[in-house]
This record gives structure tokens, sequence and C-alpha cells, in this order.
């Protein structure tokens, strides 16, 4: 009799697991425990009568590294080859993005001229800050905070301007607090491998490129940047759901786990609201704090471990305007802290993906995300705040920041509590991969699977951006 293995939390992170349990020589019995009333955790995607699309999670996926690779295979696999959407390597989305500070747009440095010659709104040319990587020593702390890192190998300026507002598109977090190791590791081991993270980079990890697909090598060829689904990020889940049933996988929703303990026969003891399941091996794919409340007595010291992990709330505010142009054309711009602490950034969602514009009236699709780790400060508590507040500062920061003077024809507010971000001073940051899954065995108590980024605000690294708990949220005029 095969064993059982419960993984628990059905967002993209566990669905992605069973997947890898399913497809093994060997598969064990698989249970899928949710607790919400669906599938995709934060991959969550509206579609209307038109067929415009609106992501209020994740928005695209990078087809970098081994992560990437793997994942467009299972794409392949799942069937859905023919509804991606690439963004390649000479698309205005891939080539422009743009910081907002001192009150205008700036585009990001590129090519020859960037590196040697200031632009704003940087004061030096960006080849002083590769220098100072080269030259500078490497450090053998564990970790430090991502604005230390860069601070220490190419300057206080991006550190100040460059990492804060990466920071805050990509974790909603703020680069002081964030772990270089968690959130950047190619950065960090780039520094351990070759003293100078520039070097480290260039020459390379031979890290193997993963599960090659014709999609793989065609994002290679093309040098995509990104690529979404034509029906949106969600259907990614659906697809995976739609795969694993048949192959016995069993997924049930509203089953929140309730306690999770070793049982005197070596296997795991899964209390649910309704009764109890019995496992041999165990997955996690919870959020930090929601994985410390389950976990054993005898594994209190990995929850005090996860409880130490800060989280935040994110505001995504959708917005669709007809009869409008944007003043820049790219993938969307990013505002550092130090310009506006409760806006992160806005996304031109209707450059990188037209083809989630509909079949409708020529429209500029916009995603504005607000909060991080400012969102309290800026607008309060996140489970109180009034949609329609977030709504109008959504709607300002459009029209100072791009010009749009009419109000939009469509809106739609979520407010995403908890997002979980990695302080440099915890262990880390648990979920869990696109990969593999890494069971917990009955000699050991339960730990999480460790993170690989899948999705962002800003442009997606390979990370579900937000643990898999169901937002707040209202719409107008539709829904």
């Amino acid at each position: 009799m095969p064993p059982t293995v419960a993984v628990v939390g059905g967002g993209i992170s566990g669905l992605a697991a069973c997947y890898h349990l399913a497809r093994g020589p060997r598969p064990p019995k698989v249970l899928l425990l949710e607790a919400s009333a669906r599938l995709g955790g934060w991959l969550q995607s509206t579609r209307t009568a038109d067929g415009t699309v609106f992501e209020h999670g994740p928005r695209g996926i990078r087809p970098a590294g081994v992560v990437g690779t793997d994942t467009l295979h299972m794409v392949s696999e799942l069937g859905l080859e023919g509804d991606v959407l690439p963004v390649p390597g000479d698309h205005p989305a891939s080539r422009n993005r743009f910081l907002y500070t001192g009150g205008a747009l700036h585009k990001l440095p590129s090519g020859l001229g960037g590196l040697l010659r200031p632009v704003p709104p940087f004061s030096q040319a960006l080849l002083w800050s590769g220098v100072r990587d080269l030259l500078a020593p490497a450090v053998t702390e564990p970790d430090e905070s991502v604005h230390a890192f860069v601070h220490r190998r190419f300057g206080q300026e991006l550190a100040d301007i460059a990492m804060d507002s990466l920071c805050r598109g990509v974790f909603a977090g703020d680069c002081r607090v964030l772990s270089i190791r968690s959130c950047f590791p190619a950065l960090f081991e780039a520094e351990r491998r070759r003293r100078s993270v520039l070097l480290g980079l260039a020459l390379g990890s031979g890290e193997e490129r993963g599960a090659e697909s014709g999609l793989s090598q065609r994002a290679r060829a093309e040098r995509w940047s990104q690529w979404s689904l034509r029906g949106g990020m969600e259907s990614l889940a659906q697809a995976l759901a739609a795969f694993l049933r048949p192959r016995g996988v069993e997924l049930r929703c509203h089953a929140p786990l309730r306690r999770l303990r070793r049982h005197p026969d070596g296997r795991w003891q899964l209390t649910l609201a309704d009764g109890t399941v019995m496992a041999d091996h165990v997955v996690s794919a919870l959020p930090a704090a929601a994985l410390a409340e389950v976990l054993p007595a005898e594994a209190e010291p990995l929850a005090q471990e996860l409880r130490h992990i800060p989280a935040v709330s994110v505001a995504v505010v959708n917005l669709q305007y007809e009869g409008v142009a944007l003043p820049v054309t790219g993938f969307g711009h990013l505002v550092p802290s130090s310009e506006d602490a409760s806006l992160l950034g806005i996304v031109y969602d209707s450059v990188a993906f037209p083809q989630h514009n509909g079949t409708g009236a020529a429209s500029v699709r916009l995603t504005v995300m607000l909060g991080g780790a400012w969102f309290e400060q800026s607008f309060g508590d996140p489970a109180a705040v009034a949609p329609a507040l977030l709504l109008q500062r959504a709607q300002v920061a459009v029209q100072e920041q791009l010009g749009l003077e009419p109000a939009p024809t469509r809106s739609i507010v979520k407010v995403h509590q908890s997002a979980s971000t990695a302080s440099w001073r915890s262990s880390g940051c648990p979920s869990a991969s696109l990969g593999p899954p890494t069971p917990v065995s009955p000699s050991t108590t339960a730990s999480p699977v460790p993170k690989q980024p899948l999705g962002s605000c800003w442009g997606s690294c390979a990370e579900p951006q937000w643990p898999c708990v169901p937002p707040r949220h209202t719409a107008a005029p539709r829904q």
C-alpha cells in the first residue's frame, strides 16, 4: 500500500507539490487540504464578459533559472502551451521600467550609455557602482539586510533608490529589514563564490537548467522577460487541479488544519474542523504564521522562528481607462519610500499583455499597489480600511504621476492581508517551491519547503507573493 502524503495549503505552492508527487514513478496517495473555498491562493484573476482580464495577485512569471525552466515544462505538460503570452526581450515592457522620484518619471538606465554617464535619478554613472563592487572586500556574515548588502557593495544611492524601490515592488517590503540571503539568493551566493557580485553573476554557478521543453528553449531564444496565460494566472491553478484529480489526488477545500501532531505509530495526525486525517508525510505550503499555530508542542522552537517572520498587507487596485494614453510605454514604475511611502508602484498591464484588454473599446489597464510595510501608517488597520479610500488614493496617484484625468471605467480593490516578507534577523522565508517537494519523514518534525520566487507585484520573480488566504475585496462598477 503506498504511503499517504498530506499537502497543507492549496495555493500554487501546494498544487505544485501535488503535481510533482503525482508524477513520480511510484506515486503516493496524495491529499491536499485547503482552508478557503477555492484553490490557487494568490493566483486570482477576474475575467469580464468582454474578455478583459484583471490580475489581483502575480501577473506574470519569469522564465529564468531552474525554477523558470521547470515551470515552463509543467505548463507544457498541463496542455497550456497554446495559452502562453510571452513578453520577448525586445518588447517595451521588457526594455522600459521607470522610477517615480522627485515628482517625475525616470527611465531606469539600460545599455552602455546608462553605465558611462549619470542618468537621473542617479547622480553618477553606474559604472562607478560596478567598480566599487569589484574592489570591495567580501564578508562572511551569515546574512544581512538587502539595504546593507547593496550599500556595502554598490553604494548608498543604489541602496536608497533602486533597491528600496525594487523591494517595495517585489516584496511590498522594506529593504532595511528584508534578508538578502532569502530574497536575493543569487546576489548573496555570487559574492560568496567570487568575492564580487558582478563577477559571481557573470561567471555563473554551473547550475543546471532544469527540465527542458520546447517552451523553455523558445523563451531563451526570444529572451522572454516574463510570460502570462491567456485566461489569466489563475488558469494555471485551475489546470493543475484538472491534472491532479484524474490521477487520484484528493483536493479538499473548506478544510483548515487545526493541529498537527506525531501519532504513537510514527505517522502524522492532522486535526481538521470535521475530524482527523492520518498521513505518513506532511508537506506544508502554509504561511509562516499559520504553520506556527498548528505545529506540535515538541516543535515549539521552529514555531517561534516562524512567528518572528514579519508580515505586511498590500492593497491591489485594478483600474481600466478608456480614451486615454500613457505618457510612457513600459512595464510600469516603482516609487521609493522616500518619495511616497504609501504608494509602492503602478504596473502598466495593457502594455505587457494587451491580449488581456478584451474586445471592447481601446483601453489602458493599470494596477496600483499600496501599503506593504507602510500599510498601517498610511491607511490604518487593513481589516477595517474602506475600499473607497484605497480607490481614491490609487486614482490620485494615476492622475498625478501619469496624467490620466478621467475617472476609470472599471475598478477593483482587493486587500491582501498579512503578506509574507523575510526579515534578515529571522531564519528565512518558509513556503513551498515549484520544484519537487521534500516531504517530512516520520522521524522528524514538520517543516516548510524552502521558497522559490513565482510571481510578484512588480514583475514576477518566481515566488507566490502572498500566503494562501482569501482577500477582502470590493468591485465597481461590475462584478
